[in-house]
């Protein structure tokens, strides 16, 4: 969903504050377009012998998906449902503005089949959230929260470490907000300052202080201690979950399974069915959409899938991202897996990582300790010099 009401000052992504951008690329009309471009990419992989079993997951990103009305949300995965179909408990998740959402709309989505939502919180602290350029309260958070758990949808929040002024006092007060909300998910993700940014200009000109590496370690240690005391474990680097609860559409994404992207710049993964040349697993094939919505709608006026572009992924680099992303879970990486498929013996530098304290072995995965996250890189790296010399 590329709409939101405003740009945070920190923000890169693909996102645009007018509400009509042209060649039926509105607020309005969107939900009409995305719908028929799901219509396109499943024509296209039908065409090239994609036969998709039944979604697992639905995921609404952005951007704010809830600028946009629920009933169009739900629409969507009526849709998907009808194209696909929509496998028997599946996870369906749309991300909100905590100002944008309130408890009609809750209800709404919740009615229409939606069993998540991930509220954006970012912090609990007002001089904070200025800073972020947020235009929401801590007030609207908790409103949303308890929303969604009466309405029987888990609930999780994101929150943001790192921005400048934002004392270690101050990141404990945000993540203890979070974990009194009762939440069973929990996303907290460093402060990524991007040059082209508001934030990053002002960091440029020496307004804002930059953010201090020591500073953004010492904070992931609090909230992964915190989060871990009120029962929640991490998954995934950035991620912690209570058991049975945790992002199943973003382990997909991890786990390098197939999924469709929707909507301008959105990224797909798809195998392609198996040929002479690809040893029987098919080849791999990431696409992606055209990023600016005016053009995006055109393509789909014309009846064209609106990929801008698209790549093969290769076994080297199939490998290679099967490295790093096994390398961010919990559930780690199996190493006679990638022993099977390179040759190469992983012994060594298992052992030399354990060494050092960055993973422990159990039961043939390699799995990053606390230390081996904060310096995740460095793991990562060391596993690819290994398996490339």
């Amino acid at each position: 969903m590329p709409f939101c009401l405003r740009r945070c000052g920190y923000c890169d992504f693909n996102t645009y504050t007018a509400s009509d951008l042209g060649a039926g690329a509105s607020r309005a009309n969107y939900a009409r377009m995305a719908a028929r471009e799901m219509e396109l990419v499943h024509d296209w992989q039908c065409a090239h012998g994609i036969a998709e079993p039944a979604a697992s997951t639905v995921f609404f990103g952005g951007g704010t998906p809830t600028v946009l009305s629920p009933d169009d949300l739900v629409f969507l995965v009526e849709r998907i449902r009808t194209l696909w179909g929509i496998a028997p408990g599946a996870e369906i998740t749309t991300e909100a503005n905590p100002d944008t959402v309130d408890e009609t709309a809750i209800d709404r989505l919740a009615a229409g089949g939606f069993t998540r939502i991930s509220f954006g919180m970012q912090s609990a602290v007002p001089h904070v959230l200025r800073t972020l350029d947020r235009t929401h309260t801590p007030a609207h958070v908790t409103r949303g929260v308890r929303a969604a758990q009466a309405a029987g949808l888990d609930a999780s929040v994101d929150l943001i470490y790192g921005a400048p002024g934002e004392s270690l006092n101050d990141w404990r007060t945000s993540v203890r907000s979070a974990l009194d909300l009762g939440v069973r998910h929990l996303s907290a993700y460093a402060l990524t300052v991007e040059p082209t940014t508001a934030m990053g200009r002002r960091i440029a000109a020496g307004t804002l202080p930059k953010p201090d590496d020591d500073d953004e370690a010492a904070k992931y240690e609090i909230v992964d201690a915190m989060a871990q005391a009120a029962g929640l474990e991490w998954y995934e680097i950035s991620n912690w979950a209570a058991p049975g609860h945790e992002s199943r559409h973003n382990l997909g994404y991890w786990r390098n399974v197939d999924w469709a992207g929707i909507g301008p710049g959105a990224h797909s993964h798809y195998r392609l069915p198996a040929g002479g040349d690809d040893g029987g697993r098919g080849r791999a094939v990431r696409a992606w959409d055209t990023l600016h919505p005016r053009r995006w709608g055109q393509q789909i006026n014309e009846g064209q899938v609106p990929f801008a572009d698209h790549e093969s992924i290769d076994p080297q680099a199939d490998l290679e991202e099967t490295i790093m992303l096994g390398l961010r879970l919990r559930e780690g990486l199996d190493v006679q897996a990638v022993q099977a498929r390179t040759g190469t013996d992983l012994a060594p530098v298992v052992h030399a990582l354990t060494g050092d304290g960055l993973v422990t072995c159990t039961q043939g995965r390699i799995i990053p300790t606390l230390r081996g996250r904060l310096l995740n890189d460095t793991v990562i790296q060391r596993v690819f010099s290994a398996v490339l010399h």
